[in-house]
């Protein structure tokens, strides 16, 4: 697909305006691109509006008075919903348009989408990220994407505004399956990390001074040093929700069934976050984790 993007060009559409959206779009914005934003909640697109984006009433919408139309948003029904519905972004669409969907979602509907957005003319690449709250804050997220390399690489000014490690991994849906590899790391890693703390905490330790011994040798994680002291600091916000979590993990459990794979760490993972969820959890970040294990061993958690 002929493509050229280039800020004050180039328009962007936008879907989803959450604790991720936001940021991301912001950063487009910033780089010199006209957007044009849509979120089922108005109110969280008025940073974006304030920056100078344009609010509109639907995926639809977006699709109409843009060239590029982003989208993250929460599960694969609203993704289905945003792109494929009556007034989705595709229906909005002309020859030329190019939709990326940033949401971590099923890699079936990513070749859905792509195959229904080629029957008109229109480009797909699905291009879930890493990194959640401080990543997008900082431009900083890896961006695992999939799709055809044409379009990818056209659409290398807008992945660099957003991201630091841009990869494309394959044809539609090889993001996504990139995205569960991601999601099964960090479910047993998530384990480890909360099970750690507690352990230092239970023993009397100084986390923080234990953090300092841990933190950078074999041991070391993003996780850990990202959101190890947040877990200390009994700071439970969101980078990233815990019922998106489960959402993720069901997927790539649904799709490791569907290759015949065996994963009881994910599945253990999955149990686990059901817990924090049905412990009124679902809405604060991963790290909640930590609380659910505390109840487990009748540990009253109050951090550093």
């Amino acid at each position: 697909m002929a493509l050229t993007i280039a800020p004050g060009t180039t328009k962007i559409g936008w879907i989803g305006t959450g604790v991720m959206g936001s940021s991301m779009c912001g950063h487009l914005i910033d780089a010199g691109y006209s957007a044009t934003v849509y979120s089922r909640t108005k109110s969280k697109a008025e940073a974006l509006v304030a920056k100078g984006a344009t609010w509109v009433d639907s995926p639809k919408a977006v699709a109409e008075a843009s060239d590029v139309i982003f989208g993250i948003v929460g599960f694969p029904s609203d993704v289905r919903e945003v792109f494929l519905g009556e007034s989705g972004a595709l229906a909005g669409s002309k020859e030329g348009n190019v939709l990326v969907d940033m949401t971590t979602s099923e890699p079936s509907l990513a070749v859905e989408i792509y195959e229904a957005a080629k029957a008109k003319g229109v480009g797909s690449v699905d291009a879930p990220v890493s990194g959640g709250d401080v990543g997008a804050k900082n431009a900083a997220l890896s961006i695992m994407i999939g799709g055809e390399k044409a379009t990818v690489d056209a659409l290398q000014p807008c992945w660099d505004a957003m991201g630091k490690t841009i990869v494309h991994q394959g044809g539609a849906g090889a993001g996504q399956h990139t995205k569960m590899v991601n999601q099964t790391l960090i479910a047993t890693n998530m384990i480890g990390v909360c099970e750690a703390l507690l352990y230092g905490y239970k023993a009397g330790l100084d986390l923080p001074t234990v953090l300092q011994s841990v933190g950078s040798g074999a041991a070391g994680s993003w996780s850990l040093s990202n959101l190890g002291p947040r877990i200390m600091d009994n700071n439970f916000d969101p980078g990233f929700f815990v019922e998106h979590f489960i959402k993720d993990m069901g997927i790539a459990l649904a799709e490791a069934k569907n290759m015949g794979l065996s994963l009881p760490g994910l599945a253990l993972g999955h149990q686990l976050y059901m817990a924090v969820q049905a412990q009124g959890h679902g809405r604060d970040g991963t790290h909640a984790l930590q609380l659910a294990l505390a109840s487990l061993s009748g540990v009253d958690w109050k951090g550093r």
